[in-house]
């Protein structure tokens, strides 16, 4: 990719955010740096940033919190930076909306090939015209038959349009993050086969993650995540699930088709 758009680093640590910088602009990106939390939101603002890797230890602002005001403004892709190796900032990080993360010290190479990953996501027609002050909308699907309708999956009341990457249950559409749209789609893909959690990651995950990579207890863990993620905002309960049963101490796979209710 010639062009990919414009990337913001929030790092307080000079030397992690000098070899940040220096990676992504070896990938083609404009990049603009921020030492502290506040001057990173403005930047991804005033910058429309396409790409941000932030750091979860900042000077003023939690990185967490950084996230969240960036969220509300952003569809961009977030990768978020910690050195404390520590599993609850992972989770942390993936609930508050990051689409990846890495633990400090981290390879560039692995960096590169993360947000490389990303990248080939495509983004749906709401996510690119979204004004960067303004939070997205989402197309409404309709019921009309189209050329596009092969990319459509259905099950039990829920719509996943894989050519506009929306999601739409029971009449309402629904936001998701690039992570959580693609585990779903690859669930409906997969047509009630069970899916291990390894399988999932590297969904998730993309080239980078091949047959022969070793996928951690924490990899595993952020799937946990964004399934919950998911069951949260498809408002599911797991102990009735209607769309995603959970084949413990393997991963997941679709309920049965449920018939049309009568009353």
């Amino acid at each position: 990719m010639s062009d990919p758009g414009v990337a913001v680093v929030i790092e307080d640590d000079a030397d992690v955010r000098n070899l940040v910088g220096a990676v992504l602009r070896q990938s083609g990106f404009e990049v603009h740096v921020a030492p502290d939390g506040k001057t990173g939101v403005d930047l991804v603002r005033s910058q429309a940033a396409t790409v941000v890797t932030l750091d979860v230890g900042l000077p003023d602002i939690d990185g967490y919190e950084v996230l969240r005001r960036i969220r509300a403004f952003s569809t961009c892709y977030v990768v978020m930076l910690t050195s404390r190796g520590d599993e609850l900032d992972t989770l942390t990080a993936l609930q508050s909306g990051a689409d990846d993360y890495l633990t400090k010290p981290f390879r560039p190479r692995e960096l590169r090939a993360r947000i490389a990953a990303m990248l080939r996501r495509p983004r749906s027609d709401s996510e690119e015209d979204a004004s960067p002050s303004v939070a997205p909308a989402r197309p409404a699907i309709v019921s009309v038959p189209t050329p596009e309708a092969a990319s459509v999956l259905e099950h039990n009341g829920l719509l996943v349009n894989a050519s506009a990457r929306t999601v739409v249950v029971d009449g309402r559409d629904l936001l998701l993050t690039r992570s959580e749209f693609d585990l779903l789609h690859e669930m409906l893909k997969s047509r009630g086969a069970v899916r291990t959690k390894a399988d999932l990651v590297r969904v998730v995950r993309g080239d980078y993650y091949d047959e022969d990579t070793y996928i951690s207890d924490s990899d595993e863990r952020a799937i946990e995540v964004h399934v919950g993620n998911l069951r949260r905002k498809l408002e599911e309960d797991p102990r009735n699930p209607r769309w995603m049963q959970t084949v413990r101490g393997v991963g997941y796979r679709l309920t049965p088709v449920r018939a049309a209710a009568s009353d």
